[in-house]
């Protein structure tokens, strides 16, 4: 890769892990806000290195080990951070089936949002899919149906990884979503601020699988991944710490955020496939759609 193509690719994983968190830096804000001061360094200085080393540093090597499980899980661990061209074919090799499954849970995830999730209306017909809630399960059944069809005739493993992928995002947000329905109990309870930290950490676990899935469309070399989740995490920290209430003033972010999501999923799907996608098309579009609706929401609320 060239310096400009890293750069573009570690920018992108930047910005996208950071937009796509900013519901979980509202969340860790709103929580902590009700926290002893002890309790809030504790988790802001030990949750920052579990989020930044531990999940956004595992996963990605958990994927690679998974979807190339001849390897071993040392063996996997060595050829995530191996520069040999021909560990890096191997992984290319087996990328159809990450690159599928990905596609897939983050397609499953756009559509949840766009047809069950509460949001602010930024594009014209979101309120009218906002109101069709109960086809969000016939049209992703469909679209599985669709991609494992073609896959089979493609690669049998590829049909596999984007069932995977399904189950991966039905599993994952059951949890968030018990989650997310669970803060204002909390919020307005007496809990020990433990419960609060192991709480703050569930959801972040949750966020931090959206971030890692989707950084795979960007590039399959995971240390860029570690370096741009990394700093995105970091960001989300400080969002949380300082600017909270300014970011909440932006309504669309979480519309640019999960049209990414969908742009990305499709990438993903389609590279899965075999097409020849440029490595700066992806970066390049979140940052169009990214400021799109930030310009939109600056517009809106007259910032």
């Amino acid at each position: 890769m060239s310096i400009l193509a890293i750069f573009l690719t570690v920018f992108g994983l930047i910005l996208f892990e950071t937009i796509s968190s900013v519901d979980n830096a509202i969340i860790n804000a709103e929580v902590l806000s009700t926290m002893s001061q002890k309790a809030r360094r504790w988790f802001l200085f030990w949750g920052l290195l579990i989020a930044v080393f531990l999940l956004r540093g595992a996963l990605p090597w958990a994927i690679v080990w998974l979807t190339n499980p001849s390897l071993g899980p040392f063996g996997a661990l060595t050829a995530a951070l191996s520069s040999n061209p021909e560990v890096a074919m191997a992984i290319e090799r087996s990328s159809h089936v990450l690159l599928t499954g990905g596609g897939i849970f983050l397609i499953f995830l756009f559509f949840h949002w766009l047809f069950l999730e509460p949001k602010e209306f930024g594009l014209k017909g979101e309120s009218f899919f906002q109101k069709q809630g109960v086809w969000f399960y016939a049209l992703v059944s469909i679209i599985l149906a669709v991609v494992v069809w073609f896959s089979v005739n493609t690669n049998p493993l590829m049909a596999f990884g984007a069932v995977v992928g399904s189950t991966s995002f039905f599993i994952i947000h059951g949890f968030r979503q018990t989650a997310e329905r669970s803060e204002k109990n909390l919020l307005s309870s007496v809990k020990s601020d433990l419960a609060k930290i192991l709480f703050l950490e569930v959801i972040d676990a949750t966020f931090s699988i959206d971030g890692v899935i989707g950084s795979f469309a960007y590039t399959l070399s995971v240390p860029l991944i570690l370096i741009g989740n990394g700093i995105g995490a970091i960001i989300v920290r400080q969002l949380t710490l300082s600017n909270i209430d300014r970011i909440k003033k932006y309504i669309f972010l979480k519309n640019g955020a999960m049209y990414s999501v969908l742009f990305l999923g499709a990438i993903m799907i389609l590279d899965g496939f075999g097409f020849n996608i440029p490595i700066w098309l992806s970066p390049l579009a979140t940052f169009v759609i990214v400021l799109y609706f930030f310009l939109m929401s600056t517009k809106k609320t007259n910032l």
